[in-house]
């Protein structure tokens, strides 16, 4: 069985630096598998299997969308089973552009190997001089100058948090403690590390534990220039209330995430996230005080385990839980925020106003 680990990162120097790290660890043995992504708007990348010894197969893939994701897609696992039978080979590393999809590669190979190979683990590689700005920031991929789909508007914050979040292993350009305090907020099982010495050869990937649940939240962190705000409500929340305090509650934030119940969208489970001050509000489903029984298993596990323990006799597992992490964000502040924001006892449902409506026009819960 192939080993293969997943390198990723905005970062291109950095990214090949760690990626040639690793192929110089893994000796005669090792494989790196990198793409040339700088012809992507003109329809085409150019992917490079190489040894210590030199280049082993190149191949320039045409693309009817030109998009780093789908030039990955289908063909990878091809390219790594036919490494895989050679035989002669120990463990594949695959340099994944800045805006590639490591999840979604991840799960290709897990899905559709012949059982040859297997995800040791997913590294990303961070930039500490630049990495706060951008996970606070509003800055746009394109704007990075990152080779990517011309409608790819993604925020240079979220493609960092994503790629934070379904890692399992971050390297580090130095040791900053205040890098490292953000990455481990955003996601508390990331090793990381200021070199990629010992990383290749590690199982650190479980393909059924990766990842944020949709509507999970982080945990409590108050101590140190890193913080992260823990906050819950059984009210629903003032839609028009909340709709006026998003700048304020996005401000200096890095990442906030969660479920809100909104008293307008009595029957919607929404999701919230944020990268900087880049939001995202979406229909999860339905609550599950409005499902039967059987269809429980269809809603993630951590919000099955939460409402089991928080059931309310009224209105059951509908309640709002969010995270904000950010830094040196006053907490009691931010809490006092949130806490305006909720609908008042003597305040009714019916007259309100709900601004949200517009932006989740199309979307069920299903």
């Amino acid at each position: 069985m192939l080993p293969v680990t997943l390198l990723t990162g905005v970062d291109e120097p950095f990214r090949a630096a760690v990626a040639g790290h690793l192929l110089a660890a893994a000796g005669p043995a090792g494989v790196l598998v990198e793409y040339d992504v700088g012809a992507l708007a003109g329809g085409s990348v150019v992917r490079i299997a190489r040894t210590a010894g030199g280049v082993i197969d190149r191949e320039m893939i045409r693309l009817g969308h030109p998009c780093v994701s789908c030039a990955m897609r289908g063909s990878l696992v091809a390219l790594l089973d036919s490494i895989a039978a050679v035989e002669r080979y120990g463990a594949a590393i695959v340099s994944v552009p800045g805006a590639g999809d490591t999840k979604a590669l991840a799960e290709e190979i897990t899905r559709e190997t012949s059982g040859e190979l297997r995800v040791d683990a997913i590294v990303t590689t961070i930039d500490t001089r630049t990495v706060i700005d951008d996970l606070t920031g509003d800055g746009s991929i394109q704007e990075r100058g990152i080779p990517t789909a011309a409608e790819d508007n993604r925020a240079i914050a979220e493609v960092i948090a994503r790629q934070l979040e379904y890692a399992n292993a971050a390297v580090l350009t130095t040791d900053d403690s205040t890098v490292r305090a953000m990455t481990q907020a955003i996601n508390p099982r990331l090793l990381v590390r200021t070199t990629p010495a010992g990383l290749l050869g590690l199982r650190l990937h479980d393909p059924d534990r990766t990842g944020s649940e949709p509507g999970s939240i982080g945990a409590p962190l108050e101590d140190g220039p890193v913080r992260t705000l823990v906050w819950q409500s059984d009210r629903p929340f003032h839609p028009e209330r909340l709709y006026d305090a998003l700048e304020d509650l996005v401000a200096g934030t890095a990442r906030g995430r969660g479920t809100l119940w909104i008293a307008t969208q009595h029957r919607n489970r929404l999701s919230w996230d944020n990268f900087g001050t880049n939001i995202s509000v979406g229909v999860l489903g339905p609550w599950l005080a409005d499902l039967p029984a059987d269809r429980w298993t269809g809603v993630g596990q951590q919000h099955q385990a939460r409402s089991a323990l928080e059931w309310h006799p009224r209105h059951g597992d509908r309640a709002s839980y969010l995270s904000f992490t950010g830094i040196d964000l006053d907490v009691r502040e931010f809490r006092e925020r949130l806490d305006g924001c909720v609908l008042r006892a003597d305040e009714a449902v019916h007259p309100l106003t709900d601004p949200f409506a517009p932006y989740l026009e199309g979307s069920t819960a299903a």
